[in-house]
């Protein structure tokens, strides 16, 4: 069944809101040959339910490999006669029995019946995206390297702030985006960003080993495209830097020429924290409001 059509009565749409550490996965999306987010779910929605055959899964968007998620939101769609024969949805004893097949490798956080017309990526409003640097003298431990990008500082913070008020609003981001395969590469790469910002955080635990001061770009938008935020993360730190000039932000959105600017951040400091939704759909998932 294509999971954009309204589900049939044999079937009911649930709304899993998952998260998961992107260390030892290749991405969200499924790929047959590699372990991803979408697999192990297809695999282990299948095997709790005893379906006959893996169900298709769709999710408010995709993370590339070692990107984390605290608030991704997918669909699927489920046989009723499962639930009929048990007395009915039970989301908590869903959740439960999904996550102890899954062992930590994703997490269900909550589960909810929703009308046949929800759509994990349609139905969405906006997706916000987190992203944690280090100030430090590079290099670092690498065990910075699975849950933050460590740099060399001090950052400017309010150049790189400034900069990124140049995003807000609708702008072509080919200058910061890699193209699908295929694709015209003259074709716009169109997003509407609502907030982006740099704030400095406190390690009040002295979590990092190093005691490095520690700096958090934020960042929402109706919908990203390949590499946008890690792009962008990287440019803004080569002008909180002072190696690149603040007009930057503004002179690439304008021309769209990705040359000379610095590669895409490493994977492991971007975590999807939101992605927001109507009400009729659940509300936004994950803290963020």
């Amino acid at each position: 069944m294509n999971s954009s059509e309204p589900t049939t009565a044999t079937t009911q749409r649930w709304r899993l809101d998952i998260a998961y550490d992107g260390q030892g996965l290749n991405g969200f999306a499924y790929q047959p040959e590699f372990t991803t987010v979408v697999g192990l779910l297809r695999t282990t929605i299948a095997t709790t339910l005893h379906l006959d055959a893996e169900p298709a899964i769709v999710g408010a968007g995709r993370t590339d490999a070692g990107v984390h998620a605290f608030a991704q939101v997918i669909h699927v769609d489920l046989p009723d006669d499962f639930f009929s024969s048990r007395g009915g949805p039970d989301a908590q004893r869903l959740v439960r029995a999904l996550n102890r097949q899954l062992r930590g490798r994703v997490r269900v956080l909550r589960a909810d019946v929703v009308e046949e017309t929800f759509h994990a990526r349609f139905s969405a409003l906006w997706r916000e995206y987190r992203y944690l640097v280090l100030e430090t003298t590079p290099p670092a431990l690498a065990l910075h390297e699975s849950f933050s990008w460590a740099v060399r500082g001090p950052l400017d913070l309010v150049a790189m702030n400034n900069a990124s008020g140049e995003l807000l609003g609708t702008h072509d981001f080919r200058a910061f985006c890699r193209r699908p395969d295929g694709s015209d590469p003259a074709a716009p790469l169109v997003r509407l960003v609502m907030g982006a910002s740099w704030e400095r955080l406190e390690d009040s635990w002295q979590m990092s080993p190093e005691r490095a001061p520690a700096v958090r770009f934020t960042i929402r938008a109706q919908s990203f495209c390949h590499t946008m935020v890690r792009s962008l993360t990287s440019t803004l730190v080569a002008i909180g830097q002072g190696t690149l000039p603040a007009a930057t932000i503004p002179e690439r959105l304008a021309s769209h020429r990705r040359d000379h600017l610095p590669p895409p951040a490493p994977a492991g400091g971007l975590s999807l924290v939101g992605v927001g939704y109507p009400a009729f759909a659940g509300g936004p998932s994950g803290f963020v409001r």
